[in-house]
This record gives C-alpha cells, sequence and structure tokens, in this order.
C-alpha cells in the first residue's frame, strides 16, 4: 500500500514540462489511482515501473545498457519488488544493481514519464515507467549485470544504436539535472 501511495504522491506533485507530458502523467494517474496492484509485475495489463538515467560526476555523459533481451541501448531500471518504500527507491535500487555503481545519487523529482508496450514473463503487457536521473559518483566504475549485454558511458552527440524509443529524450533533462545539482 506504500508504494502505490508513493506512487500517486510522485505523480500527483510532479510538474510536466509540456502538454504532452502532462497528458501522459494524466493517463498514469488514471491507471495507478483505482488499484493499488498497479505497482506490482502480476498486475494484468500493465504496472509502474521505475528507471534511472545515470549521468557521470562532471555531468558530460550518461551510462546506457545494451539490454540483453531487447537488444536496444536503455537507461537502467525495472519493476518494482516489495521491499521498495518509494518509487524512487526503486529506481535507486535498480540503477545500483544494473551498474554495480555504489553510492549513485537520484533526483528527487522525475524527469519522464513513459508508458510503452512490453512482452514479460506473464505476456503482452504495459510498462509506466517513472524515469529519474542520479549522478554517479567521482570515479565511479560499472560492471555488467546479468540482465545486461554491455553497459558503457556516452556523451550526448554520440549516442549508440540501436536506442529504446524514448530513451534519448532523457538525455538533456538528466544532463540538466545533474550540472544544477
Amino acid at each position: 500500500m506504500m508504494l502505490h501511495e508513493d506512487a500517486l504522491a510522485v505523480l500527483s506533485d510532479w510538474s510536466a514540462p509540456t502538454p504532452e507530458a502532462e497528458a501522459t502523467r494524466q493517463r498514469f494517474l488514471e491507471f495507478v489511482r483505482p488499484d493499488p496492484a498497479t505497482v506490482w509485475r502480476e498486475h494484468n495489463g500493465g504496472h509502474v515501473t521505475a528507471s534511472t538515467l545515470v549521468v557521470d560526476a562532471a555531468a558530460e555523459r550518461v551510462l546506457l545498457c545494451l539490454h540483453g533481451r531487447i537488444k536496444r541501448w536503455v537507461q537502467l531500471g525495472g519493476h518494482c519488488e516489495p521491499g521498495d518504500a518509494t518509487i524512487a527507491g526503486a529506481a535507486l535500487r535498480e540503477a545500483t544493481e544494473e551498474s554495480g555503481i555504489v553510492g549513485l545519487r537520484i533526483s528527487e523529482a522525475p524527469i519522464g514519464l513513459d508508458v510503452h508496450h512490453v512482452y514479460c514473463s506473464g505476456g503482452p503487457s504495459l510498462h509506466y515507467d517513472v524515469r529519474y536521473a542520479a549522478i554517479a559518483p567521482p570515479g565511479a566504475v560499472e560492471f555488467v549485470s546479468a540482465e545486461s549485454a554491455a553497459l558503457g558511458w556516452f556523451a550526448p552527440d554520440a549516442l549508440p544504436d540501436p536506442l529504446a524509443d524514448a530513451t534519448e529524450s532523457l538525455v538533456a533533462p538528466a544532463l540538466a539535472w545533474a550540472k544544477r545539482s
């Protein structure tokens, strides 16, 4: 119940930067509000996920993961788990697990929201992904997890191919947040 309440608070408090982002925020609220189970992967038809675009300490590059199953470069992230008290906590846990970097500092608010089709263990589904930014500590060294084929640091003008849909749109807000933080 606590994670569902946090998701509603995050979505209610988030200031969408564009009318399109506001429409996505409203779609999230309409999906999440009526059913606390929407934060768990077992929820039929769709569920909330949490992801993080990690920025290096100099706020010049982003860390992307070559996803082992979809074979595209994406930000780090995944499903909420029973031990997660907050959506930001789930995003931070996933980023730490998938990068091997300890000491990431996550943004207080999301930098974006995205709804996308996926094929999860239960079949076709929608991910309602709440997206954060995080700054890696100076000298951070990443380690490839079992979920990734590769990890790499990329400048915004040299992003890898193939890149997952909606990942590139996170780069500018993540770098801007990191430079302010």
